[in-house]
């Protein structure tokens, strides 16, 4: 199985605590590492998650609220102190590269490599990245300001070979490719020789959903319905709903009630208020209405499940 791993980098809200560093995450997909979220102290904790900051090319940030983004001048200068040339693009909503092109221009000057910046609408869900290996498309939310939130999705892979068939049929190499893409295979004299007799299907692709901040959505169920891990902020408890509803925030019943509706396979919670000095009261409103519900904290890896 491919990789396919979620590191918390931070999980806590505007406020910084000793507790939490600012919101930052990183998914590591077949070693390539795309970074949500770009909070404070991100690149203390990058290293602190034994990632290695030359495989990070890609990062993306939900909205424009400075605990999801004032990292990101200091991280792009400390890739120009490594040596840096490969380039690097930053997807955001519109006006990231207007606020940061000056201060670049002070202390980032005559960096090694190019930053690119892709804005992108948050009114509807579109695709903003594609590789061979997956899909980014955006999931929008609603808070204070414009915001989205992200859906990685692996792309499909071949069927894999049954070599000792393969061997048994002399299957000549030229013809695996058509093989592996599901097609028979007919020997000399003419036999066909079925597919599913030559391969076994592949894992099906697996989905990681992350909502930020935003009031309670229903309208983000359908796009992120059965995803294998689902990261929804769920900044307080349901006893400060009004707080949420007023800050635009999600309580962890609200978060666990998306997850349910939505049918994931799990749920991680964070963003955590920094009123909480203890979130298993948020975990345990959580699992009363999702049980596969975990919490995030700090260097936290998780292996997305099939």
């Amino acid at each position: 199985m491919e990789k396919f791993e979620l590191h918390i980098l931070g999980c806590g809200s505007a406020l910084p605590t000793t507790r939490h560093f600012a919101t930052s995450q990183v998914l590591n997909v077949r070693d390539k590492l795309f970074m949500i979220d770009c909070g404070e102290g991100c690149q203390m904790q990058f290293r602190r998650s034994r990632l290695k900051f030359s495989r990070l090319n890609h990062i993306f940030i939900s909205h424009l609220h400075g605990d999801h983004c004032f990292g990101l001048l200091g991280l792009i200068s400390s890739f120009g102190l490594l040596g840096r040339t490969a380039d690097l693009h930053i997807y955001s909503p519109a006006g990231l590269e207007e606020l940061l092109q000056p201060m670049l221009k002070f202390f980032c000057d005559n960096l090694p490599y190019k930053v690119f910046f892709h804005a992108f609408e948050t009114k509807r869900p579109t695709l903003i990245y594609e590789d061979r290996s997956l899909t980014v498309t955006t999931i929008p939310l609603k808070h204070r300001i414009a915001c989205c939130g992200f859906l990685f999705a692996e792309q499909p892979t071949l069927n894999h070979i049954i070599r000792d068939m393969v061997d048994f049929y002399e299957i000549p190499l030229y013809e695996l490719n058509r093989i592996k893409s599901g097609e028979d295979y007919v020997t000399a004299d003419g036999t066909v020789v079925p597919n599913a007799r030559l391969t076994i299907p592949a894992d099906p692709p697996r989905k990681y959903a992350y909502c930020s901040d935003t009031i309670y959505r229903e309208s983000v169920i359908e796009q992120i319905k059965e995803v294998n891990l689902l990261f929804h902020e769920a900044t307080f408890a349901q006893k400060e709903q009004a707080r949420a509803r007023e800050t635009f925030h999600t309580t962890a019943a609200q978060a666990a009630t998306i997850a349910k509706k939505a049918n994931v396979k799990q749920l991680v919670i964070g963003h955590f208020s920094a009123r909480y000095e203890d979130e298993s009261v948020l975990l345990e409103e959580a699992q009363m209405v999702f049980p596969e519900t975990i919490l995030a904290r700090e260097n936290l890896c998780i292996t997305i499940p099939l």
